[in-house]
């Protein structure tokens, strides 16, 4: 995801010490008469060497000056050297974050949500492409829509795998799917919609005022894994600003099995969907951490 060079190196402040030089992954820069200079023709736009530089000698262009600065907390400009930072806090954070399913009558302003996407694009990104996108709902009418029209989605599919003949063919020709959604989620889903339209219970959104739907545009090398690297981020900082949240997987499978529900979002067709993040103020409360499934680890001999 090679991009024509934007790094200018300012001589007057360059030191000559090459650090530049050898963090740049793309061999973009080189020592020239004792200073620092731009030699290649192809830049990652990755910053090792703005961060890298003593004296401040170094600027990249496509680097937003404003992407590390946020609005409601204050960021120390330095960067944190390896191993300066407390694991178990880091850990702690981790592990105390949880789905939530349960929130206050509050909305979450504008200001956080766009700190939360700054904090999402802290995230590696495959080839440094960042082709990730983020859409925010920030009014919870707006979310209660689109939870209507992903209800509406549910409804159809659920009266399609509610079909003996559907399911046959899904079996014969599509892989079971249809199947395997009418044993694992028709029943449910159908109380879920019959407690939406006859009691007004929200159990897709969870009453959640605002939400964030993560995305990326056609381009990327990683594209998944961009996005989701970028969504745990987002929860994260979340929890860490005193807001509960929660991924929304089944507006995901929504967005991309209808796209006419990106159009209401201002999101263009070809643009996939990877994460729906529920974002609020929680009206829940837990007392312990309460750990994990015993993972499959493996060494290869």
């Amino acid at each position: 995801m090679n991009e024509p060079v934007t790094t200018i190196i300012d001589p007057d402040k360059c030191s000559g010490c090459g650090q530049c030089v050898a963090v740049c992954p793309d061999r973009t820069l080189s020592l020239v008469a004792g200073r620092a200079a731009v030699t290649g023709e192809r830049c990652l736009q990755c910053g090792h060497c703005l961060a890298v530089c003593p004296t401040g000698a170094v600027t990249v262009g496509t680097l937003a000056p404003d992407s590390l600065h946020f609005q409601t907390f204050t960021l120390p400009q330095c960067w944190l050297p390896w191993g300066e930072f407390d694991p178990a806090r880091l850990v702690h954070l981790l592990a105390s974050r949880r789905s939530c399913r349960n929130y206050q009558d509050k909305p979450v302003g504008r200001e956080l949500l766009l700190d939360l996407v700054k904090a999402g694009t802290t995230a590696p990104s495959g080839t440094n492409s960042q082709k990730w996108t983020f859409t925010i709902l920030a009014q919870r009418n707006q979310v209660a829509e689109l939870g209507g029209r992903i209800a509406g989605f549910f409804e159809k599919l659920n009266r399609l795998a509610a079909n003996p003949a559907a399911r046959l063919l899904s079996r014969l020709f599509g892989g079971d799917a249809l199947g395997k959604y009418y044993r694992r989620y028709y029943h449910s889903i159908g109380e879920g919609l019959r407690e939406w339209r006859e009691e007004g219970r929200d159990l897709l959104f969870h009453g959640a005022p605002a939400a964030i739907v993560v995305g990326s545009a056609t381009g990327a090398s990683c594209p998944a894994e961009d996005a989701l690297l970028a969504t745990q981020n987002i929860l994260l900082t979340a929890h860490a600003l005193g807001l509960g949240s929660c991924l929304i997987g089944f507006a995901v499978a929504a967005l991309e099995r209808q796209p006419e529900l990106k159009d209401g979002l201002g999101i263009p067709r070809e643009e996939k969907v990877y994460a729906v993040i529920a974002i609020g103020w929680p009206a829940e409360k837990y007392q312990r951490l309460s750990g994990r499934k015993k993972a499959m680890v493996r060494f290869v001999p």
